[in-house]
Formats: C-alpha cells, sequence, structure tokens
C-alpha cells in the first residue's frame, strides 16, 4: 500500500516549513514510504522556494487559484494508493502517519478517513469550544448515515482517500469554491466505501481562520454547508476569504 501526502499552499511562507518539518519527521518515524506533494497553488510570496529547500519534497504548480483545483493537481500528480490531504498550517503529530496505514489494512472496505482539528494557536477553552461544534456533525453522520447511505462528514485538511473509490465517485469537484469541499467528498466517496471519521486521528493546525472570523462565525459557515450539501449536492456558502 502507496500513500502521498499532498499539501496545497496559497501565500503560506510563514507557515509551510513548520508543516514540512512535522511531516518529514512522521514519516521518517513512521518507516513507511511517503511521498510528499506540495501544490503552489498561484503563490505571489516565497511558497515554492521554500518548499523547494526541503529534500523529498516535490513542487507541483496549479496556477488556478483554489482549494479544490490546488487539491486535484496534487492527486494528479501521484498514482499511490491512498492520498492524503492535508493543510500548509497544519504540524502533523506522532503516530498519524501509523495510524492512517494501520485503519485502512485493517478495513479493505474503508475508501475515505478522517480526524477532528486541534489548534497549536488557540487557547485549551477555545479549542473545547470547537470540539463542541464537531458533536453535532458527528451525531448528525451517526444518523443520516445508516438511513441514507451518504456519509456527511470529512475534515479538510485532515482526510485520506483510497484512490480506487475517489476515482470511481468522480474527483473533485472544481465548481465548490472551498466551504463545503470536504462534505461534498464525504457524500460521494461513501457510495463506493466506508467513510469513518474518528477522533482518534487529530490533526495540529492553526486558528487564524477562527480568530479572524469568530469562532461562532466560522463554526456555523462549515455547519450549515456540511447540512446543505447533503441535503442538495451543493454548497451554501460559495465565497470565502484568505487569511494570511
Amino acid at each position: 500500500m502507496t500513500i502521498s501526502i499532498v499539501i496545497p499552499a496559497y501565500n503560506e511562507e510563514h507557515y509551510l516549513g513548520a508543516c514540512l518539518e512535522s511531516v518529514l519527521a512522521e514519516v521518517a518515524r513512521a518507516g513507511v514510504e511517503a511521498e510528499v506533494i506540495v501544490v503552489n497553488n498561484a503563490s505571489t510570496d516565497q511558497t515554492k522556494e521554500v518548499a523547494q529547500k526541503y529534500a523529498g519534497v516535490r513542487v507541483v504548480d496549479e496556477s488556478r487559484k483554489g482549494l479544490v483545483w490546488a487539491r486535484k493537481a496534487g492527486w494528479d500528480a501521484t498514482q499511490s494508493d491512498l492520498v492524503a490531504n492535508i493543510d500548509a498550517d497544519v504540524r502533523m503529530p506522532t503516530g498519524w502517519l501509523t495510524t492512517v496505514v494501520r485503519t485502512f489494512e485493517q478495513d479493505t472496505r474503508l475508501a475515505a478517513l478522517s480526524g477532528p482539528y486541534r489548534y497549536y494557536d488557540l487557547s485549551w477553552r477555545q479549542n473545547v469550544l470547537v470540539a463542541l461544534f464537531y458533536l453535532p456533525g458527528y451525531l448528525f453522520d451517526a444518523v443520516a448515515q445508516p438511513l441514507t447511505g451518504r456519509a456527511t462528514m470529512l475534515q479538510g485538511g485532515n482526510f485520506i482517500l483510497k484512490r480506487a473509490a475517489w476515482d470511481k465517485a468522480g474527483g473533485f469537484d472544481t465548481s465548490i469554491a472551498f466551504f463545503g469541499e470536504d462534505a461534498d467528498i464525504a457524500r460521494r466517496i461513501s457510495a463506493r466505501g466506508r467513510v469513518r471519521w474518528t477522533w482518534s486521528l487529530p490533526m495540529h493546525t492553526s486558528g487564524r481562520r477562527l480568530q479572524k472570523e469568530g469562532i461562532i462565525t466560522t463554526g456555523y459557515r462549515y455547519a450549515i454547508n456540511l447540512f446543505w450539501i447533503h441535503l442538495t449536492g451543493t454548497p451554501h456558502t460559495t465565497t470565502y476569504t484568505d487569511h494570511r
């Protein structure tokens, strides 16, 4: 079983180095063969140059700005059995890759795996509040998936897809700008295999969007788009703001 780690990056020169160092350290610890791909997504800063400093990291250019365009470019650049999709501001925790590989090996029907975010630059109180926002989505998925046969929940920036399943599901929908892209993936890939969201696969990330937009506002936007994708197949929110 081969695995690739795809990292979309738009103007991420300040975060990307720490992200790559954590990823490469985890690859070495896990002892797995994993390729690391940074998708330079129309950056106007030193993102590409930062990525090129790290041995073993491959850079792919995608001039069409947008998260889903970048995810697609990374997907198209590799043929691995599993493709992990993370963001440029994350710091991969110890044991993450080991958990991913073991989980897919143990469940041959598994098509997608995901887990929560933990925010390294927010207070513990803020992290508790964020964790509470996961509960409605988690409970909704627990009810909706058995009843409808469609999963609803993946965490964008912390999910892994099985290539055979996602290719059959049609791949990334580049008409989606930002919000709802993860819910769309969960919804469509569940027709091709099992989708699992687990608390045992956390990813550490920056809370800069929550700090700029507010935890309540951001949580609401993610929640309404999760429900809207499941009910209508399209996102509720069609615009977004970059926070750099």
